[in-house]
């Protein structure tokens, strides 16, 4: 049977690192892979993750299936730090559910294919650029992607008049694929003025929001980074959020995420769970425990919360720093481009805004793997290699 398939292309971000662990560049530096990294380059267990682990197993007495729709107190937990003092309004009017997913990746796919039952085949506008797995995820579930004017590969800015114009001619009930804060791949986010201007036009347009929120708390701060989606949960009577915990708690192997969704009647909200559901069931059947459990329990002890927003902060704080050293190096070093615009944006990610003859030479020259859209991985930079990745991309940037 399987001698009838061809045999598919690698991905080119995972693809990417099998060739990184080939080169034999004494120097080199994988700036492609898009996990979060420390000063060493590992990619650690929280403190906080081990510690809360460790009460889960001591307390665990069983290892039955949990409900279909996830552990309750992650599920609560989760509803708490993505939409803040809205969620407990939106709760008592029965107007929000939460279900579990195996990470982002299955809280996109099966709110789409809810979407889909809503309205089959429908449009989801998805910004140019965006994260590759988009359009897969969601264009596999139905749904029919167009596309929206998000980055200015010149200027490094958010195309946000064409942006808005755009969506202005969208039809109602068209879905807007969004990203919350530290935007993959390009780190350009929305500032407030510009939220709120977006919520005003989903709204008058009857636009349905959907938010994926993959990096709350590597940006600005958990709250500051929320600060898009809870203005959609305030003047919308609809809203679909897709949450990860890969980032934030680092659990990436465990695939924790969860998918929210807000109803304009706690009837349309039961029902858009109900419909979840079934498409799990359909799918992986029962959510994984053990990494939302951990996080389940993060969440709702005081203690446990203080020591991760501590821990999250240090990630931050890395992050945003490597930034300045990248792009206050790379402007020393150099004078043909100016690197300030790194500088103004937020989580993992930038475009360098280099050619692929350059991101070529980089790589086969000097062992520096960044992908062909020039987009990095700020966290893969480091005290150990920064001033080696400054040298060389001023070399080929001059």
């Amino acid at each position: 049977m399987f001698n009838h398939l061809d045999l598919l292309p690698a991905d080119p971000i995972l693809g990417l690192s099998q060739v990184f662990a080939k080169d034999k560049c004494s120097d080199k530096v994988n700036l492609s892979v898009g996990v979060y990294q420390d000063d060493r380059g590992n990619t650690p267990v929280l403190d906080i993750v081990r510690h809360a682990q460790e009460i889960m197993l001591d307390e665990q007495t069983s290892k039955a299936y949990i409900a279909q729709a996830g552990d309750p107190g992650f599920l609560s937990g989760m509803s708490e730090l993505v939409l803040g003092p809205i969620a407990a309004k939106l709760t008592v009017n029965n107007r929000v559910a939460t279900v579990q997913t195996p990470g982002g990746c299955g809280a996109v796919r099966i709110a789409s294919e809810v979407i889909n039952k809503c309205k089959p085949g429908g449009k989801i506008w998805i910004s140019t650029p965006t994260w590759a797995n988009h359009q897969p995820l969601v264009g596999s579930a139905g749904l029919t992607i167009a596309e929206y004017p998000y980055y200015d590969r010149n200027t490094k800015t958010i195309f946000f008049d064409e942006m808005m114009a755009t969506l202005g001619q969208a039809s109602r009930g068209d879905v807007v694929l969004l990203h919350a804060c530290c935007h993959n791949p390009t780190g350009a986010d929305l500032n407030t003025a510009q939220w709120d201007s977006l919520a005003e036009l989903c709204k008058a347009n009857d636009l349905l929001p959907f938010i994926d929120f993959a990096y709350q708390g590597f940006g600005q701060g958990l709250q500051e980074d929320a600060y898009g989606v809870r203005k959609m949960a305030e003047e919308l009577d609809e809203l679909v959020v897709a949450a990860s915990c890969s980032k934030n708690f680092g659990l990436y192997r465990e695939r924790v995420g969860a998918m929210i969704f807000i109803g304009n009647t706690s009837n349309a909200t039961a029902a858009a769970k109900s419909h979840a559901l079934s498409e799990a069931r359909r799918s992986y059947t029962m959510a994984p425990y053990h990494g939302a459990g951990i996080v389940g329990y993060i969440l709702n002890d005081a203690k446990l919360r203080a020591d991760w927003e501590t821990e999250l902060a240090d990630m931050r704080g890395r992050i945003n720093g490597m930034r300045k050293r990248l792009f206050n190096g790379l402007n020393q070093a150099q004078s043909s481009t100016d690197f300030s615009f790194i500088g103004s944006q937020w989580g993992m990610f930038s475009f360098l805004g280099i050619n692929v003859e350059q991101v070529l030479e980089l790589r086969n020259k000097y062992g520096i793997y960044i992908l062909e859209s020039s987009r990095i991985n700020v966290a893969g930079i480091s005290d150990s290699n920064i001033d080696y990745v400054v040298e060389k991309i001023a070399q080929v940037a001059n």
